[in-house]
């Protein structure tokens, strides 16, 4: 038995030397030590700040804040682990609650909510004139692509999800490109190894690659890091309490632009009340202009999905659906993390936790409904 655990430990110590020796395979390192990413890895990773304003004002708490869901929906909730749930209306908090290992000052991990940061931010450049127009090839502003087929594809054509690009974005596998980003530290590196596979502008396919670029545009076109444009642009003008951290590949290095952005559930709410209202903050500043707001919230319905069917669900960034004839715009995460915005009910719905659906009706997640539900059984009290 010593002689088999002696042998397997240098197996081990021979694989770990030889990753170690090969650069581009270090990331399989803090892979295997960390494994499954979760909503508090902000230590794990070097991060840039999004700052704050030094004086913001906290959102208001209704009449009725603190109404009783009922049991039923907080069962269904605390099955996907939810550790914050929190409903704005009328831009008054009417419900906040938190649970197992969140509170009121927790900074949780967006996940791909994040990617909807991203599509307020390129509009944000536009508004700017930094961007001139979605038609442009990436090529434009990321000038190592200009001998490269990727740098044939627009703008539009990113924040659509239909780029055409050769990507995998299944999770499971220690070699994927999404594990490689999400652990390893050269992100731009990787992304100028990709390559098309299709024509761009035709099918979409949800790749996190596509918001990674879409971030190097920004950066280029605007001259600033992602979190200083983020801070400048969305999270002071928005009122945002507390200063976000968004995880960057390296020291010095990118930010993770497809997904790790760290806040807290108030300050994700004001991203949606943002939404609500129209591209705007709470105090009437402009973060995107009315044509772009319109283009990132309608769905990108000229495309079609894996299945052939009509994209009806996907804008610039930000994920769609009608639930009990609301149109409901929404933000996402892999772990459930998510922003509702539900222009009907002048609403504004965030849960944030470790688990969500593996289920899915069309596009949707399942769990979507159980925070929905109970976002609207609150308007009935």
């Amino acid at each position: 038995m010593r002689r088999i655990l002696l042998y397997f430990a240098s197996c081990l110590l021979l694989i770990i030397s030889v990753v170690w020796l090969i650069p581009s395979t270090r990331y399989l390192i803090k892979t295997i030590k960390y494994q499954e990413p979760g909503i508090y890895d902000r230590d794990l990773f070097q991060s840039a700040v999004v700052e704050s304003k030094e004086r913001t004002f906290d959102l208001p708490t209704g009449t009725g804040f603190g109404q009783v869901i009922s049991d039923s929906l907080v069962q269904a909730m605390a099955s996907y682990e939810t550790t914050a749930f929190l409903v704005v209306k009328d831009s008054t908090i009417i419900t906040e609650r938190y649970s197992l290992d969140g509170d009121r000052d927790s900074l949780s991990n967006s996940f791909s909510a994040a990617k909807s940061i991203v599509g307020v931010l390129v509009g944000a450049a536009i508004a700017d004139g930094k961007i001139k127009s979605v038609d442009e090839p990436i090529s434009a502003y990321i000038t190592e692509f200009k001998s490269h087929d990727v740098g044939s594809v627009t703008i539009k054509e990113l924040l659509t999800m239909s780029s055409g690009i050769r990507w995998d974005e299944g999770y499971s596998s220690l070699f994927g490109p999404i594990t490689k980003a999400y652990y390893g530290t050269n992100l731009e590196g990787q992304m100028f190894s990709l390559g098309l596979k299709a024509k761009s502008g035709v099918k979409f396919e949800y790749q996190s690659c596509n918001t990674q670029l879409l971030a190097m545009v920004v950066e280029r076109a605007t001259g600033m890091s992602l979190p200083t444009y983020t801070s400048i642009k969305l999270w002071k003008p928005i009122g945002a309490n507390r200063s976000a951290h968004w995880s960057l590949d390296d020291e010095g290095g990118v930010a993770k632009a497809y997904c790790c952005f760290y806040a807290t559930a108030r300050d994700f709410a004001r991203i949606g009340l943002m939404v609500l209202n129209g591209g705007k903050s709470i105090t009437g500043q402009t973060i995107v202009d009315s044509t772009y707001f319109s283009q990132m919230v309608a769905p990108a319905n000229r495309l079609v999905d894996t299945d052939g069917k009509g994209v009806d669900f996907y804008g610039y960034q930000w994920w769609l659906v009608n639930y009990h004839n609301k149109e409901i715009i929404y933000a996402r995460g892999i772990q459930g993390q998510y922003i509702f915005v539900i222009p009907s009910d002048n609403m504004v719905v965030v849960r944030l936790g470790h688990q969500r659906s593996k289920v899915k009706v069309g596009q949707h997640p399942t769990d979507i409904f159980v925070y929905l539900d109970a976002a609207f059984a609150l308007l009935k009290n």
